[in-house]
């Protein structure tokens, strides 16, 4: 969607609206939509990013769907690909097990290859995609073998390894734009896990699944996987295993981030209070599972949600409280982008370019190659005319 269409499209609901006679807390009941979501669409700094909303919005203002949408599509679609994420696709591709099982070959036993297991994830939480990819297209042929030349008694623990590592590979796909793959790869870790009998690594793959159904906007998806999973976690997280309820809170957090995509914002953050009692629970500094869950990791969602709801000064407000120290720097520059996004929402230029040349600095591979920050940006440039240098060469770098 241009900017000047985002503009026009916001000029005619605000026209509409007033020619019925509706306030903007009234349209706001009508559509179920935020009264702050209603003035940024109506100023044209927010995108009706739905068809399905871009309609009952029509229908509420009694105008014809065509007459809204005739200037541009409403999501406008990118076929570029990003670093990473073909190799990524190509290491999913391989028929590694069936290699394996014809022709196995000696492997390294399952302590030497854990280093190897968590270096992906260090690459992961660090967004060096291509690295991953050269790691994986030797680790992931490696375990296969490993799984079919060990004993019996010894299958279990690389079965472990391997979901790890299918996860790894869910987790840099579904941040790459790629959710059909990263649902492959996800549901390998599923699969592995369940080999391994290990219920905690099977619900850890299912918390990755929750990312693929978030990237690809199946939000019904996202609260079916995450809430039969947290439920069956109950269990274990009654006979006090730790890494059970850092899933739980895990999966609270994605309940909670898609019902703000939903703009369902009493129910977000209905979840992250829930989240945030558990967080207290399991306390700083762990890492459960990958998840990341505590009470910052809590703190840096409230700041996501109230974004996504539109609420840019609750954003900004929860942004100054979080302590992201202790996160991986993927998640410390996904807060910074989010407190930019809330700069935007409120025609802040300069604080959102700062913000995200803060992002820019932490993990530069994923901000120069993300769809939102190429977003973020190219809606800055519309805000700000002439562009100063900074923001200029940012776009250069993103691709704008």
């Amino acid at each position: 969607m241009s900017m000047e269409y985002q503009r026009a499209l916001g000029r005619r609901i605000a026209q509409e609206r007033k020619r019925r006679g509706l306030s903007q807390a009234e349209l706001a009941r009508l559509v179920d939509r935020s009264v702050a979501w209603i003035s940024q669409v109506e100023r044209g700094v927010r995108k009706v990013d739905r068809m399905s909303v871009l309609e009952k919005v029509a229908e509420t203002l009694d105008v014809p769907l065509s007459e809204l949408a005739a200037e541009a599509p409403v999501v406008a679609a990118t076929t570029e690909e990003m670093p990473g994420a073909a190799g990524l696709r190509l290491v999913l591709s391989g028929a590694h097990s069936l290699q394996a099982m014809l022709q196995a070959a000696p492997a390294p036993p399952a302590d030497q290859l854990k280093p190897r297991v968590d270096h992906a994830w260090e690459l992961t939480h660090q967004s060096r995609y291509v690295e991953l990819t050269e790691l994986l297209q030797g680790l992931v042929p490696t375990l296969e073998n490993a799984i079919r030349s060990a004993p019996a008694e010894h299958q279990a623990e690389l079965f472990e390894l391997l979901a790890i590592i299918y996860q790894a590979c869910s987790a840099s796909l579904a941040k790459l734009g790629e959710p059909e793959a990263a649902w492959i790869a996800a549901d390998r870790a599923i699969n592995a896990a369940e080999r391994a009998g290990n219920p905690l690594m099977m619900a850890a793959g299912i918390f990755r699944l929750g990312f693929v159904f978030l990237g690809a906007r199946q939000f019904d998806q996202v609260e079916e996987s995450a809430r039969t999973a947290a439920e069956a976690l109950g269990s274990l997280i009654d006979a006090g295993e730790v890494g059970a309820m850092s899933l739980q809170g895990g999966l609270t957090l994605q309940r909670a981030v898609a019902a703000a995509q939903l703009n369902q914002a009493e129910t977000a953050y209905e979840h992250l209070s829930r989240a945030r009692e558990m967080a207290a629970r399991v306390g700083e500094g762990r890492n459960d599972y990958n998840t990341e869950f505590g009470p910052a990791n809590v703190a840096l969602h409230e700041v996501a949600v109230a974004v996504e709801v539109g609420d840019a000064g609750h954003a900004l407000r929860a942004g100054t409280t979080v302590d992201a120290s202790t996160l991986s720097t993927e998640r410390r520059a996904r807060l910074a982008v989010d407190l930019a996004r809330a700069h935007a929402q409120r025609r802040q230029v300069n604080e959102a370019v700062a913000r995200l040349l803060e992002a820019e600095s932490i993990t530069p591979e994923q901000i120069r190659n993300h769809r939102v920050v190429r977003q973020l940006v190219s809606d800055l440039l519309s805000m700000q005319d002439p562009a100063s240098a900074e923001l200029r060469g940012l776009a250069d770098r993103v691709g704008c």
